[in-house]
């Protein structure tokens, strides 16, 4: 198969996956669990930029390659857990002789609809993670994993009862919980990391909180910020909340609230001039945010000065 556009290749089922990886047949439409091992590399002509219609979890190991997220490649060692959602766009780069190892996960969102982990699965947020904030697990993360999975394919591969699906669900849900936990030790582990973007992130508020710049552009959002670090909005605000208890948003709030106290105290610009100056649309809602924050309005705020 020769694709000449720049186009992905849509995946449509976990069926024509198991075609393209030259495997045999899923033993289920909607879920499957893939040896890594058995699989056969394919070349860059072949499947080098897809989007999946279902989910993705792998752990690889001795992956020798590079996979890209929008414009940007990065390189992969082993140990390394990604996660896709259906119609993320992934392009890899992979060596076709390089013999890769490890779990392939694939959960069509039929599978578990009408269970918890249906509504649940969106706050698994790493499934919005851009490639470059991928898990990186420690040999014994990586032991556990290996274990679940296991008992993933095993009870994949059973005779199918009744109770097939609900304890596959169930394996499912472990396995997920348990990356939420190893993306919180990442955090955590990576405090150099973390405080160098602690550090910009301040630099990027304070410089976004010029009164000039937000009379031009107004309040700075999430997705601005995140871009100016170069992370996905979800990975950025979930980091901060580990480190400081506190999201992205809120950290946009925190300065804002300082910015505003500054003007209330050392101008005489209204309260609804100011909270123009903040992009605010109506003066309550500027109120509002103060008043929660602060548990004074931005008037008693003021006359505490006078």
């Amino acid at each position: 198969m020769k694709r000449t556009g720049s186009l992905p290749h849509p995946i449509k089922s976990i069926a024509e996956l198991h075609r393209l990886l030259e495997i045999v047949k899923p033993k289920h439409p909607l879920v499957s669990v893939i040896d890594f091992s058995k699989t056969t590399c394919f070349s860059d002509e072949k499947l080098r930029s897809v989007s999946y219609d279902f989910y993705c979890i792998a752990l690889k190991k001795n992956f020798a390659g590079k996979m890209r997220y929008g414009q940007n490649y990065y390189d992969f060692d082993e140990g390394v857990m990604t996660f896709f959602s259906p119609n993320q766009v992934i392009t890899t780069d992979i060596n076709p002789d390089s013999k890769l190892e490890g779990w392939w996960l694939v959960l069509h969102p039929d599978f578990i609809r009408g269970y918890p982990l249906e509504k649940r699965l969106s706050s698994y947020n790493f499934f919005s993670y851009a490639v470059n904030e991928a898990l990186y697990v420690s040999e014994s993360e990586e032991n556990i994993i290996d274990i679940i999975m296991q008992g993933i394919h095993k009870e994949y591969n059973a005779s199918i009862d009744n109770f097939s699906q609900d304890i596959i669900v169930s394996q499912i849900e472990l396995l997920l919980n348990y990356c939420n936990r190893f993306y919180h030790r990442q955090f955590i582990t990576r405090k150099t990391a973390s405080n160098e973007l602690l550090i910009k992130l301040e630099a990027i508020l304070a410089n976004s909180f010029n009164s000039e710049k937000l009379q031009q552009a107004g309040l700075p959002t999430v997705q601005d910020i995140a871009d100016q670090l170069h992370l996905s909005p979800n990975y950025l605000s979930d980091m901060l909340r580990t480190l400081t208890g506190q999201s992205t948003q809120q950290h946009i709030y925190n300065r804002l609230i300082e910015k505003a106290k500054e003007m209330l105290v050392s101008t005489n610009l209204s309260v609804g001039e100011i909270a123009f100056q903040f992009g605010f649309e109506y003066p309550q809602s500027f109120h509002k945010l103060f008043k929660r924050k602060t548990n004074l309005s931005p008037l008693e705020y003021r006359q505490s000065f006078n």
